[in-house]
């Protein structure tokens, strides 16, 4: 980056549509590197099981397979792949990070799914910890419980298995960048 392409200000509310110009064109090449980032971060979930029987990018990776082979569409199986993105910063909120980056790129549905998965998957385990397991049944009334039921069921709590045939992350990402390609809605969006 040169200075010419640069702003000057020191603080937001000194800057002039030429300086936000600048910023824009350069938010422009930030965002096409979106895909590359998150492949990036997946590469962060190999070599750390958890305590599994496979590494946490093993299970992301059975679950889009999973999913792939079940025929659903590419921003579910996109989803799956990066549902447990989270765990390497929000530990104990996971889905919701991994929420948060799919947002813009899917429907309200996978939103909600990937969002409430850490809850649902519960279900399986909770009890375990003398916790809960229906503690997913405060959203039962949400038109996409059921939804978030059968992801953890079909492609969440079954996928730490060793001698799964699973797809390598390659294969993802043609599909991966074109779910980040171009966002379906804007997440800031004035208030009326």
């Amino acid at each position: 980056m040169d200075d010419e392409d640069q702003t000057n200000f020191t603080q937001m509310k000194d800057g002039t549509r030429e300086d936000y110009a600048k910023v824009g064109r350069h938010s422009v090449r930030f965002f096409s590197g979106l895909p590359d980032r998150i492949l990036t971060h997946l590469g962060l979930l190999a070599g750390d099981t958890g305590g599994y029987a496979v590494d946490r990018l093993t299970h992301s990776l059975q679950s889009s397979t999973r999913a792939l082979r079940d025929g659903r569409d590419e921003q579910y199986v996109v989803c799956a792949l990066i549902h447990d993105i989270g765990d390497t910063l929000a530990t104990t909120n996971h889905s919701e990070l991994a929420a948060v980056v799919l947002e813009p790129f899917v429907s309200e549905k996978n939103h909600w799914i990937v969002k409430h998965h850490g809850i649902f998957q519960g279900y399986y385990f909770f009890h375990h910890f003398d916790l809960d397991r229906n503690m997913r049944d405060r959203y039962r009334e949400s038109e996409y419980f059921t939804d978030c039921a059968e992801f953890c069921e079909l492609y969440d709590q079954n996928c730490f298995d060793p001698k799964y045939d699973t797809m390598p992350l390659v294969e993802f990402e043609p599909m991966l960048r074109r779910v980040f390609a171009q966002p379906l809605r804007t997440i800031y969006a004035p208030e009326n």
